[in-house]
């Protein structure tokens, strides 16, 4: 009997210095060029970035070959190309490996450094920096936090279990506990759950509460009390973007450090750390817990 065909290997996506190339499948149209379809895609990076990325090899084909300016134009080419950005700012706070094995890595993210690239970051990015500090191209965030927030992150460390885990964040079976310093709330009794609706707001990338049904959930409590700020505890069952700096700043205690939902003129630092995570794992079951090493008050 004939055996089956072998599979080919998977292809990742090309590679440089951490960071991992964007992927266009060059859709249809009557384009001369790669070149004049990838400007009229992305029309704000301009005719000759993109001509200076091809000169140096930066837009590659789906075997990783570098595409040159003349290529002809092919609907459903798979174009891999990496983004720049002119005079990155770095990031000085270092990143901290809390937890890592084959499948899972967890790490404390300083404050001001974005998980993934975004806006004028690429390379000063948590991902970047842990595929170069790992050498692993196969690191996939399972979750994210705001750049302005510090503490756990947890990344899949290969694609073979990686939807296991990415399910418990989608069945919200991983416990996620934040704590931040803000204002006292003394009229209110505690421990408390804030359920509201949680839309886009104004201006970018400020979100808001709105009235409708609820579709963010967060258990607060108090873990002390000082004259001017006290320490809570966090728990959002919901993950919406900015969840947390929202609701406190609703309840009319905007988290400390907070220039979006606070004081404009506030403090660089925000107060809010992602202090532990925990579930079962998919794969033994046996009960996983990670506590992070930063503290508020550092």
């Amino acid at each position: 009997m004939t055996a089956p065909p072998v599979p080919a290997p998977r292809r990742s996506r090309p590679i440089r210095e951490g960071v991992v190339a964007s992927t266009l499948h060059l859709p249809p149209g009557d384009w001369a060029s790669v070149l004049d379809c990838l400007c009229a895609h992305f029309p704000a990076v301009g005719r000759e970035r993109w001509q200076a990325r091809m000169q140096r090899g930066l837009v590659l084909d789906a075997a990783g070959e570098p595409i040159e300016a003349a290529r002809a134009y092919r609907p459903g080419l798979r174009v891999h190309y990496f983004r720049e950005v002119e005079a990155e700012v770095p990031v000085a706070a270092a990143e901290t490996i809390v937890h890592a094995d084959a499948r899972l890595v967890v790490v404390d993210k300083p404050p001001g450094l974005p998980v993934v690239p975004a806006g004028g970051h690429v390379r000063e990015t948590l991902l970047a920096r842990l595929i170069r500090r790992l050498g692993n191209p196969d690191l996939v965030p399972l979750h994210r936090i705001d750049r302005a927030t510090c503490g756990l992150v947890m990344f899949s460390a290969e694609p073979a279990s990686r939807a296991r885990y990415q399910a418990l964040f989608a069945a919200r079976a991983i416990g996620k506990q934040y704590e931040a310093l803000a204002p006292p709330l003394p009229g209110l009794a505690f421990p408390l759950v804030r359920r509201s609706r949680i839309v886009a707001g104004e201006p970018f990338p400020r979100m808001r509460e709105a009235p409708g049904e609820a579709n963010a959930e967060t258990r607060i409590d108090v873990v002390a009390r000082g004259a001017d700020r006290w320490r809570y505890r966090l728990e959002p069952v919901t993950g919406r973007k900015h969840q947390l700096r929202v609701q406190m700043a609703a309840l009319g205690a905007p988290i400390v450090g907070d220039e979006l939902y606070g004081d404009a003129a506030a403090p660089a630092r925000l107060r809010l750390l992602a202090c532990a995570l925990a579930f079962d794992d998919p794969l033994d079951g046996r009960p996983r817990r990670f506590a992070s090493t930063l503290r508020l008050d550092d």
